[in-house]
């Protein structure tokens, strides 16, 4: 029998004689855990789900998953304390970008301490943050708390937030909606109170191929995607002056191409090209706009001079996915708590997106708060300070104080 399943037999032997007591690991014993849990976006994350989900049953905390429809991924919801009460729900998501491509000093699944630092792939972005979460819990559950307090683990957040919507659909359904979050992004604990909000869209050119030489017999796509890009251009100039908020860097929402593929050979006219591009939107930014003014000028500029040498030429444009800007509304009860919580008297703006607006549309007031600092999220020899761990494992303990109060 392995140590995880005798572990495992051990809580349901206690549970049964009413006395939960389930393993007292340290957050970073956590967090090496969870790193060993490769959860890249594209695989599953069933595993981590059910390590979750095991040592919440050791120290008596059900929970429920909500799965995707390919049955392979899942969110995973709980509450310690009061049932039937909307409480505060501490957030993160599971997932973690891949390590392909990148070189590392060591297994980027294996948890390294060295010098103040922990290596690891999602050690900053943001296991550490699901660890403290997790290493709390005992502490949770000692507490006679007035105000429930969730734990909402999410998926697929790094490929545009996909996982947690699902999860928020079953809110007030099969789950107990949430009155506040705090999403634990890397924010050096720091109060986040806006962000900017990705929109992205896939373009497609087809036109007709023909020899180099007798080019006047083809529809070049590549010539007719650059003019797209020279129009997406523009209008990221004007954004640069029409939509400036200086609280973020850079202070304009910003527009560019992210992605560019197409041809065949040096000798042949390109018969297709596709290219993607994304907007990554401050709150009032018109994004259907930029869509709009796109499909005009492909409509009216290229598409008509296409078909009269290609009938079957067109521009196919799709948006691929939204993920809200985000801020926090005034006199929000999530803002006010996390500066409580942490002790800062500001809150700040970042340029990354989070889960807080989808949380916020869905009628829970949100808030980005957690440890970390996002300049080593994605990197190779991924870190976080374990002094970053130790204010966020503070902000939990000040956490329960509140919620017992």
């Amino acid at each position: 029998m392995t140590a995880h399943n005798r572990g495992s037999l051990a809580a349901k032997q206690t549970e049964k004689r009413g006395l939960m007591a389930g393993p007292d690991y340290t957050a970073i014993e956590l967090l090496a855990r969870l790193v060993a849990f490769d959860t890249t976006s594209h695989k599953s994350n069933f595993a981590i789900i059910a390590f979750i989900e095991d040592y919440l049953l050791q120290h008596g905390v059900r929970s429920h998953r909500v799965v995707d429809e390919s049955g392979e991924k899942a969110c995973l919801y709980a509450t310690i304390g009061p049932e039937h009460t909307a409480g505060l729900a501490l957030s993160g998501h599971t997932d973690v970008v891949p390590v392909d491509g990148q070189v590392w000093s060591s297994d980027p699944f294996t948890l390294r301490q060295e010098n103040g630092k922990l290596y690891g792939r999602g050690a900053c972005d943001m296991k550490g943050y699901l660890a403290c979460m997790l290493a709390s819990v005992p502490d949770f559950k000692a507490r006679k708390l007035k105000v429930p307090i969730h734990l909402a683990f999410s998926y697929d957040e790094e490929v545009g937030c996909l996982g947690v919507r699902p999860m928020i659909a079953e809110f007030g359904k099969t789950l107990q909606k949430p009155r506040l979050v705090i999403v634990g992004e890397p924010t050096s604990m720091q109060v986040v109170d806006a962000h900017k909000g990705p929109v992205r869209w896939q373009v497609e050119v087809s036109g007709r191929a023909a020899h180099s030489s007798m080019a006047h017999l083809g529809v070049n796509a590549i010539t007719y995607a650059a003019r797209l890009i020279s129009e997406i251009e523009r209008m990221e100039a004007e954004l640069k002056i029409t939509s400036r908020n200086e609280r973020f860097d850079p202070p304009y929402a910003t527009l560019q191409v992210t992605k560019l593929e197409g041809g065949t050979a040096n000798n042949i006219i390109p018969v297709y090209c596709r290219f993607g591009f994304e907007v990554r939107a401050l709150a009032g930014v018109d994004v259907d706009g930029i869509e709009r003014r796109l499909r005009t000028f492909a409509e009216t500029q290229c598409i008509p001079e296409m078909r009269r040498v290609a009938p079957e030429a067109g521009i196919t444009i799709t948006r691929a996915n939204t993920v809200p800007p985000y801020a926090a509304r005034e006199g929000s009860e999530a803002t006010s708590l996390a500066l409580q919580l942490t002790g800062h008297n500001t809150t700040h703006a970042v340029s990354y997106a989070t889960e807080a607006g989808l949380f916020q549309d869905g009628g829970s007031a949100s808030i980005v708060c957690g440890p970390g600092d996002i300049a080593q999220a994605h990197t190779a020899d991924e870190w976080i300070l374990e002094s970053e761990i130790g204010k966020c494992m503070g902000f939990m303990a000040r956490l329960a104080d509140w919620a017992a109060r």
